[in-house]
């Protein structure tokens, strides 16, 4: 029994030194909610213009089975109009990430405001629009809005950088 308690409580610290816990013992979590970072299951960014210059771009994380992916997809349609569609693909890509870049990518969520998901989203907007898939969100909370502009611009350049990594 002691030797069990001891294999427990060794596999917690190397748990709690893997998911970034701190030093109460409780997991990182992330945005209004308290999110723990490994409850989250898929974040998705998009942005549209469909205006003169059509433009869309989308970013997105999953996590299934301690494996992380990344994909992104880009249309462009200069000098024209939108919506964009898949003729217009001028770059996209999906891979494997490790789980520290799992872990930044999350970590730039940490102050956002999740709320619960409107019926709809068509409210004339280019966006972007964000939605955060988690383990106990219930279909309900999953509208995902970054704290302030700074924030959202660094969450871009992160997923921009990940984009250009694979070329």
């Amino acid at each position: 029994m002691r030797r069990l308690r001891s294999m427990m409580a060794v596999s917690l610290l190397i748990l709690t030194s893997i998911c970034g816990c701190n030093r109460s013992g409780s997991s990182e979590t992330i945005t209004n909610r308290n999110i723990p970072l490994e409850d989250v299951t898929e974040f998705c960014y998009t942005y549209e213009n469909i205006n003169y210059g059509a433009f869309y771009q989308r970013y997105r994380f999953c996590a299934e089975n301690e494996r992380y992916t990344f994909s992104h997809e880009t249309r462009e349609r200069p000098n024209d109009y939108g919506p964009t569609t898949k003729q217009d693909i001028t770059e996209e890509g999906s891979f494997e990430l490790t789980f520290e870049e799992w872990l930044e990518a999350m970590r730039l969520l940490k102050k956002g405001k999740v709320s619960p998901r409107a019926a709809s989203s068509e409210s004339g907007s280019s966006g972007p629009w964000t939605y955060i898939y988690w383990k106990n969100d219930k279909s309900r909370y999953q509208n995902f809005e970054f704290s302030c502009y700074e924030e959202m611009k660094a969450f871009e350049g992160y997923c921009s950088d990940l984009a250009r990594r694979e070329r």
